[in-house]
């Protein structure tokens, strides 16, 4: 097996994200007016999701405060649509590892899976509420705006989607996605988001957008009537932020672990290619291993073509298909060639990847696809870049190599 010699390319970026998070959600919320809308006495309940948000629970704390300061009675709910197994057991537990315990944000946590019907879209479809959520005075969404993994339109990832498939939880989250086999994303968006707006007590949002360096870059609080218009210039801005590959032909991607907590799909398919629209070519992608904090779930590994059994060995099949039936997919949990040892998965790999020689093999290796700041590739990637798009050569040549157990020496060992 004739391997590419690999060059380590460091990105030099200038972002820098909030220093003080918790005084940007208290001013974020106050220019808002969220006291003259939320009365003392009145309960509120706040969103929590699955995905590992930057400081999640420090913003989340800190929106508690704030409504407790103005007299309100906050309580938080799980609004992950089908994660942490589709228990609220489950669901409770991936709060607790993001560190939003009742003890830690001041205020109860109420999990529950079920949902009230608060209505009925013009395009048939029913509209779910987390029952807790339903019974309170008021409702505040808490999400990250970003590019999602498969829906393309002005609105993609953040409150929306938060208001539909979190707070819609399993029920929720497999209409809507069963409604996409019939609908646009965007007719679904706008003809749930007419329900929600005037049958729910959904009072302001707060939406999050984090830098290429995964920093929270900022906080912005919307009140419902501005979710739509707002959300999409707040998603135009995340998309101008985040990172991605500098590169956008690639013959294979080498990618070191995949899990729920990086992305939807375990690996952003933004970043890898794999979205509809994509203009990032990859023709083979080999993912080594999952990640402990995805618990099994490997949703996203069928958009690989190699894998280890070592990896598969990891799955908990029934979170991954109870993650694909509520996604209403059957591509993302398919089983990719699978190899006992990364040694045969990179013979294999070397084989389909490329047509030409090893020397002209276009490689890249990642730790995941949130980590994008120092990535390995070989020479034929070399051209143009070093010196431009802010990549600079910090090591190589250097030799791929593996243990006795046929394992690969990731260039990333030390960034764990």
């Amino acid at each position: 097996m004739l391997l590419p010699k690999l060059y380590m390319l460091r990105r030099e970026t200038v972002q820098s994200g909030i220093g003080d998070v918790p005084g940007a959600v208290l001013d974020a919320l106050s220019r808002r007016g969220i006291e003259t809308i939320i009365r003392p006495g009145e309960s509120v309940a706040l969103t929590a999701g699955s995905r590992g948000i930057r400081h999640i629970d420090a913003i989340i704390a800190g929106t508690v405060r704030h409504l407790k300061s103005i007299g309100a009675k906050p309580f938080i709910v799980p609004a992950m649509g089908s994660h942490g197994g589709g228990t609220a057991e489950g669901q409770r537990a991936v709060l607790e590892s993001y560190g939003i315990t009742e003890e830690a944000m001041g205020c109860g946590i109420r999990s529950s899976m079920e949902v009230v019907e608060i209505g009925t879209t013009a395009l048939g479809t029913p509209v779910y509420i987390d029952a807790h959520a339903a019974a309170a005075d008021h409702i505040g969404v808490i999400n990250r705006i970003k590019p999602h993994t498969k829906l393309s339109g002005k609105i993609e990832s953040g409150l929306v989607k938060m208001c539909m498939i979190g707070l819609g939880k399993r029920e929720g989250a497999a209409t809507y996605h069963r409604a996409i086999e019939r609908h646009s994303w965007m007719e679904i968006v706008r003809s749930v988001m007419d329900v929600v707006l005037e049958k729910s007590r959904v009072r302001f949002g707060l939406g999050i957008i984090q830098n290429s360096r995964e920093e929270i870059a900022r906080v912005e609080a919307l009140l419902p009537g501005e979710f739509l218009a707002g959300e999409a210039k707040l998603l135009e801005e995340a998309r101008s932020l985040m990172a991605t590959l500098p590169f956008d032909d690639i013959d294979l991607l080498i990618v070191d672990e995949m899990g729920k907590e990086i992305s939807g799909t375990g690996m952003d398919a933004t970043v890898t290619g794999r979205k509809d629209g994509s203009s990032v070519r990859v023709g083979r992608i080999f993912v080594r291993d999952l990640t402990p904090e995805t618990k099994g779930n490997a949703q996203g590994i069928g958009l690989a073509d190699f894998t280890t059994r070592r990896l598969v060995g990891k799955i908990d099949f029934a979170k991954l298909y109870l993650n694909s039936q509520t996604a209403y997919r059957t591509d993302t949990c398919k089983i990719p060639m699978t190899f006992e040892t990364d040694r045969e998965a990179m013979e294999a790999a070397l084989r389909m990847a490329g047509t030409g020689p090893p020397d002209e093999l276009r490689l890249v290796w990642i730790r995941n696809t949130l980590c994008l700041e120092n990535l390995a590739v070989s020479e034929a990637m070399l051209g143009g870049k070093p010196g431009g798009s802010g990549l600079t050569v910090a090591q190589g040549p250097l030799d791929i190599g593996f243990d006795a157990d046929g394992r690969l020496r990731s260039p990333f060992e030390h960034e764990r």
